[in-house]
């Protein structure tokens, strides 16, 4: 039976990095993911972890310390938002290629400019291809569960990557919501020891991290570092249905909700997935033929599972917190058109909608012009436009 608690979905994530207790944590402040080593902070200056504490002058060197510490055979973990993220762009790459699976707790916020401090997925989006598993959360529960899931997922001998969970800033971190946790001695044994086969502090096998690559030996090295995102896939549903049996908590590559007789589908992300929710309920009591697919894992992008799941409706909605600035739509349209491209899978018309920029609030009433838009193309076979924004004032 699991704890039940209140809390924001920062200390939820803190918690779950406490019942972890990392071998190094590095991190520095940025709104709104501040308060995630600020409570851990406490956790170590009362002695429930042992830890090793890391204050760094920036997030390059927060993401540094931690690709240190990972490669001389520790486990490290931290958080940041937004330019935070952005700082540690040349750490992302390395910390990736050299196959260290640092775990990140991204608070999602705009990436300035202009300066904002508000939720959108413009700094997840912006590393989207440096290499790391992304997994995104709707809520606080996902948000702690998902952190718990990431250690095993990129420890895997065959995965052997960093990942980013994902949770909207402000929205979800700062948020109170009921949330039920596992116990300690539960943590420990599903999360377990980290023991990697290389690593630097090893008298016995000396190794090179992070050395000069030529043409000679690059490509190959590349080469494998997509195979291990490839294989992430089938380990993040191993890892997750291991979870289920733990908690009753069940976690796919994405959720589906009401679909199975629908016409029209939106796909979604994050904490919005909830509002959507909402309004595919009101809009199931008209008796409009409506569902939801909220995607929990970006990266790897479940490619073949999604154009499966999408390719019997009429029409789908891909909704983007975060501009792709390429005028054909956002990261999660062109993911989803291009995996529906590969299936063969021509029949839905598909329509992009760019919303939240910055923080601006969406309403049920905004989702619901939504679904309306794609139940006219639906009987009409008609696209007005492909690429949409919802809620600018133009």
């Amino acid at each position: 039976m699991g704890i039940r608690e209140r809390m924001s979905g920062n200390e939820a994530v803190a918690i779950a990095m406490k019942q972890i207790n990392p071998d190094v944590v590095a991190a520095f402040p940025i709104t709104p993911s501040t308060e995630v080593p600020q409570y851990f902070s406490t956790f170590v200056a009362d002695g429930a972890v042992d830890t090793e504490f890391v204050a760094v002058e920036s997030e390059h060197s927060a993401m540094s310390a931690c690709i240190g510490a990972q490669a001389a055979g520790g486990r490290a973990m931290t958080a940041t938002s937004a330019n935070g993220l952005a700082l540690m762009w040349e750490c992302l790459y390395i910390a990736s290629c050299s196959r260290l699976p640092i775990v990140l707790a991204c608070v999602n916020r705009t990436l300035s400019g202009p300066l904002n401090i508000q939720n959108d997925h413009s700094d997840s989006m912006g590393a989207r291809d440096s290499g790391w598993i992304q997994l995104y959360g709707e809520n606080n529960q996902e948000a702690y569960d998902n952190t718990l899931m990431a250690n095993r997922i990129g420890e895997h001998p065959d995965v052997m990557l960093p990942v980013m969970v994902c949770q909207d800033g402000f929205i979800t971190s700062h948020a109170v919501e009921n949330i039920e946790l596992l116990e300690d001695d539960k943590v420990k044994a599903f999360v377990g020891e980290y023991n990697p086969e290389n690593y630097l502090l090893n008298r016995e096998n000396p190794i090179a991290v992070g050395p000069l690559d030529h043409f000679t030996h690059c490509f190959e090295h590349k080469r494998q570092q997509a195979q291990a995102m490839m294989n992430s896939k089938k380990v993040i549903l191993e890892v997750s249905e291991e979870f289920y049996k733990l908690t009753g908590r069940k976690y796919e590559l994405f959720e589906q909700y009401k679909t199975e007789d629908a016409d029209v589908c939106m796909v979604i992300l994050s904490s919005s997935a909830g509002t959507g929710k909402y309004v595919v309920d009101q809009m199931r009591a008209e008796g409009k033929k409506v569902g939801l697919i909220k995607l929990r894992v970006f990266r790897p992008f479940p490619v073949d599972e999604i154009a499966a799941a999408l390719s019997g409706f009429k029409a789908i909605a891909v909704m983007d917190k975060c501009d792709g600035f390429n005028d054909a739509g956002g990261p999660l349209f062109t993911e989803v058109t291009s995996a529906l491209y590969k299936a063969g899978a021509f029949g839905p018309k598909v329509l992009n909608y760019i919303y939240g920029i910055g923080g601006r609030d969406v309403k049920a009433g905004d989702l619901e012009s939504v679904f309306s838009a794609l139940l006219d193309t639906a009987n009409t076979g008609k696209v007005t436009s492909a690429y949409n924004y919802l809620g600018v004032r133009e």
